[in-house]
């Protein structure tokens, strides 16, 4: 929500910063529908409480987005943007209110002469400052520190929500050498393992499609198709008026029905007649582009320097022709990957199953078997990311398959484990704490956002919506 409302031009956001960190069960697609209500002042209802169209009006003019702005967005749905700000103000404030929170003036006073804008090279609160920041913004000092108020409520509501987040630090430290220890590891690459593409034989693709025939059918179309260009239909190699006015023609007597036979009547191209087609690895441009369009079955459309009318006489599914040695090399493609999955699968079932040992290891892999110690769960030079974290929840002797970047396949032994030393003054180390605890406040704040979603009904009135809509047109 915050990014679309930069979008539309707003100076300042204010607390819409803190609120946008609950609020995200409260889009607006989330909302009830439409109360009745003989109120039509009434724009939307939070349980009891009702916001009114002046709240929205009001919401809106501190928001700093101009009526100039709203009304060129209206179509952007910038009404519902603004209305779901509101709302999740609104919770924010009601959540306050319900653990009774509060702050005094004198905290407000104080949070003034702390800010830094308002203060002189020798940190000391100038008055000047302060006022001459307030008519720049054109605010009161009373306006203002309602903001500030308000702001600090909201803060004090995340931090009380929030209380308890921080991790203890021997589960911290016990994560970070988890996450830090090194990985001695045997491998080998499954490639060789695999069968080879050129060794599946006629027999076994056959089997392959039969097998699986029905969702290997591709849809076919059967079309005619003249290419248009200035050259053919004008007589001149340039685009002008009149190459376009004869375009427009030709679309106005595709809308009036005609046919594709009786709109290239009269004019002199090539007509090109294609059967049985289906695209293939091998690009042809203009049928390509005309088979994407096949929901339409006569039709003109551009295609670069030249114009393509088409006209699709038949459409059909069919099984994959094993006479067409294109169709036939996909084929054997399949087959091949097909192979590679049920030998990692069938790999992955033993290991499952305690049925795959060291002797197996040392079998399969032979003289191909590399060493390899990965020194980090971060560590991803050779494995991709998410294989490098399943390797640090194996225990020693595991064996599982894991892939690189490339998405080539290993086969891994964790042969052992060893912890490396750390400081707890160390950058990477207080990173690690920092993450830590952000985490662990993120998923409570989450926890609080779903709570949010049972303890407050929000209904919309779509009636002064739409009446708020036409204000701004």
């Amino acid at each position: 929500m915050i990014e679309t409302l930069k979008k539309f031009g707003a100076k300042k956001l204010g607390g819409l910063i803190l609120i946008a960190v609950i609020i995200i069960a409260f889009g607006f697609g989330g909302f009830g529908g439409g109360f009745s209500t003989n109120n039509q002042n009434n724009i939307a209802k939070i349980n009891k409480t009702n916001v009114t169209t002046q709240d929205f009006m009001n919401y809106v003019n501190e928001s700093g987005i101009s009526q100039q702005a709203i009304r060129e967005n209206l179509e952007n749905n910038i009404i519902e943007e603004l209305l779901s700000g509101l709302i999740s103000t609104t919770l924010i404030d009601l959540e306050v209110k319900d653990f009774d929170l509060s702050i005094t003036e004198l905290t407000v006073l104080k949070k003034i002469k702390e800010n830094k804008n308002f203060q002189d090279e020798n940190n000391v609160f100038q008055r000047t400052k302060y006022e001459k920041f307030l008519l720049s913004n054109n605010m009161s000092a009373p306006m203002f520190e309602l903001q500030l108020k308000n702001r600090e409520l909201q803060k004090h509501l995340f931090d009380f929500i929030g209380a308890g987040t921080i991790t203890p630090n021997f589960l911290t430290k016990k994560k970070f050498e988890e996450e830090n220890k090194s990985l001695d590891l045997e491998y080998f690459a499954m490639e060789n393992l695999y069968k080879d593409k050129n060794e599946y034989t006629n027999l076994e693709i056959e089997k392959f499609l039969e097998e699986n025939k029905e969702q290997l059918k591709s849809e076919y179309i059967d079309f005619k198709y003249a290419v248009l260009n200035p050259k053919n239909l004008i007589g001149l190699e340039e685009f002008n008026q009149e190459f376009f006015d004869e375009i427009d023609k030709i679309e106005n007597r595709i809308s009036q029905g005609n046919s594709f036979e009786s709109i290239i009547e009269n004019l002199s191209v090539v007509v090109n007649e294609v059967k049985e087609f289906t695209p293939t690895t091998t690009e042809k441009k203009n049928e390509d582009n005309i088979y994407s369009k096949r929901s339409t079955k006569l039709d003109l459309i551009e295609d670069g320097d030249n114009f393509l009318l088409y006209n699709i006489t038949n459409q059909y599914d069919k099984v994959p022709d094993l006479t067409d040695e294109t169709i036939k090399k996909g084929l054997r493609e399949l087959v091949y990957q097909k192979g590679k999955f049920d030998k990692n699968k069938n790999i992955l079932e033993n290991i499952q199953k305690n049925e795959f040992d060291n002797n197996k290891f040392k079998e399969m892999g032979g003289f191909s078997i590399e060493y390899i110690t990965i020194n980090s769960i971060d560590d991803i030079d050779k494995f991709e990311t998410n294989s490098v974290k399943m390797l640090y929840s194996l225990p020693i002797n595991s064996f599982t398959l894991v892939n690189d970047k490339e998405n080539k396949i290993y086969l891994v032994k964790l042969v052992s484990t060893k912890k490396n030393t750390f400081s707890e003054t160390d950058e990477n180390y207080l990173n690690f704490v920092s993450n830590q605890n952000t985490n662990t406040r993120k998923t409570i704040l989450q926890s609080y956002d779903q709570l949010l979603n049972i303890k407050y009904q929000v209904q919309l009135n779509q009636k002064t919506i739409d009446r708020v809509k036409n204000y701004f047109k």
